[in-house]
């Protein structure tokens, strides 16, 4: 692919993220709206619920629960949000623009947050192939973070409203979709049509050459209509055999597989013939394996997630772990797309995934999953530091 410029195609979660901050998980005000049983709508640490689950569960509207959870004050930030346009915002913003055009796909819905998300996404690099405002709610999350968490490592809690991303469809992808060089799938278990769809979209994007990247999140719909089966992807498991990478964390990982340990999700991935695969797991080590047919063959390895994150994240003040993991895909992208563009037929999968812990390490330090720059190269910039101290850190 040396030379020529590198397109990237996406579709999935976009919305609008509604961001409280310093909420405690161990208070008794939170204790009675936490999740007692699999898709009961309650809350779960690092777990999704729909709003309209939650207000079933809760047995009260989701504003008056929210006044009480966070005693009436608003949210601490509004941002754009989502595993599918936070990703590829990030994947923009670490790579040169004469290099690679990324494109997205979506709805969002033509009210006041709609209006919002439109003109921010216009502030950023991606370039809104297939965005338009339809009259329909808004797709939201209102994100409960508690920084303390975890000996201090954080993590939130989410409460989604689907909204617009109802209406949007395979129909809606254009050739040019399909015409891309990489093509990825986001979140797609907040945009049900694509998500029920995948096996079709994939295989479609493998017949014409695409390179195909998956982003998974929560997929609380499943969840909630079979707590105790395999979430699906797409309309059966031929999908996997369409993915070159699979980015997932370790909860997404247990319910795609069925499994309840690395080792073994990681047996039932390559067994569906996922060329390529990225398990996240917080703040612990990340598992990782390449069959050789996308990436340089590896067998299964782990990954240390950033020790000078870890170290500064102790002192940081204005961050949250919000839009952590989606931002590590964008950085594997990132990476992905400047290997390419060398013309090397197979890039390097740890070298991908130092850039993406980086990436994913560096979203503590602000609030929300997406990162606003003055000025183009910004952003790489200021993660340079963090990447030449993480490849000190590994080295050897």
């Amino acid at each position: 692919m040396k030379s020529e410029k590198i397109i990237v195609s996406g579709v999935g979660c976009c919305l609008v993220d509604l961001l409280f901050n310093d909420i405690d998980f161990g208070s008794d005000t939170i204790r009675p709206y936490l999740s007692l049983t699999r898709g009961d709508g309650g809350l779960t640490p690092g777990h999704l619920v729909f709003r309209e689950e939650f207000e079933k569960n809760s047995g009260s509207s989701f504003s008056e629960v929210l006044s009480k959870i966070t005693g009436g004050r608003t949210h601490d930030k509004i941002n754009i949000g989502g595993p599918s346009i936070v990703s590829l915002i990030n994947t923009a913003q670490l790579t040169d623009s004469n290099q690679c055009e990324v494109r997205f796909y979506g709805r969002g819905g033509d009210d006041e947050i709609g209006k919002y998300l439109l003109s921010s996404l216009k502030k950023t690099p991606v370039i809104l192939k297939d965005f338009k405002l339809i009259n329909k709610e808004t797709p939201s999350t209102v994100v409960l973070s508690d920084p303390t968490y975890e000996n201090g490592h954080g993590e939130r809690m989410f409460i989604n409203s689907i909204g617009a991303a109802w209406e949007y469809g395979p129909g809606d992808l254009d050739d040019d979709f399909f015409n891309s060089s990489i093509v990825v799938f986001g979140g797609t278990a907040l945009v049900p049509q694509i998500h029920d769809n995948m096996t079709t979209l994939l295989k479609r994007a493998k017949l014409k050459g695409c390179i195909t990247i998956v982003n998974t999140v929560f997929d609380f719909r499943n969840e909630k209509a079979n707590p105790s089966e395999r979430w699906p992807l797409g309309e059966s498991d031929e999908s996997y055999g369409y993915i070159d990478l699979l980015i997932a964390d370790q909860v997404e990982a247990f319910r795609l597989s069925g499994e309840n340990d690395t080792e073994a999700a990681v047996k039932f991935f390559r067994d569906k013939k996922v060329s390529s695969l990225i398990i996240t797991n917080g703040s612990k080590n990340i598992t990782a394996y390449s069959d050789g047919a996308f990436f340089k063959a590896t067998g299964s390895f782990e990954m240390p997630v950033s020790q000078k994150v870890i170290d500064e994240q102790k002192i940081a003040t204005k961050g949250d772990t919000t839009g952590c993991g989606d931002n590590f895909a964008g950085g594997v992208i990132a990476s992905v797309i400047a290997q390419l563009h060398t013309g090397i037929k197979h890039p390097d999968l740890p070298e991908a995934c130092s850039l993406g812990i980086v990436a994913g390490g560096f979203a503590c330090f602000y609030l929300g999953g997406t990162y606003f720059e003055e000025n183009p190269g910004e952003k790489r910039a200021k993660m340079k530091p963090y990447y030449d101290a993480y490849r000190e850190q590994t080295k050897g």
